[in-house]
């Protein structure tokens, strides 16, 4: 987990600033990629954390079997609104795209 997050700092911190520094010709084209790193830390982040829930879950049913009918509504009810959220977010970037 640590070199995800040190790859997350670095695209974070680096590449918009590399982004900047490009020539006319190519800062036509710098929403664009940034709008892409938005959609990727959103895709990738929503993905993890549904991830470290259903992994979550999964250890919870094995620990306790007779709770699993309630750890699993629990766990579909987040990951719902994990997904909900990442759609929202989805959405924002593309309408950053379309209307500036």
């Amino acid at each position: 987990m640590n070199k995800i997050v040190k790859a997350l700092f670095f695209a974070l911190c680096f590449l918009p600033v590399a982004a900047f520094g490009a020539d006319s010709a190519a800062a036509a084209a710098q929403p664009i990629s940034l709008l892409a790193i938005g959609v990727g830390l959103v895709i990738v982040g929503a993905g993890y954390g549904i991830g470290l829930i259903g992994k979550g879950a999964v250890e919870s049913m094995a620990r306790q079997p007779e709770g699993s009918g309630a750890i699993q509504t629990a766990m579909i009810i987040s990951a719902a609104l994990i997904e909900g959220v990442t759609f929202f977010a989805l959405i924002v970037c593309l309408l950053t795209l379309f209307f500036k």
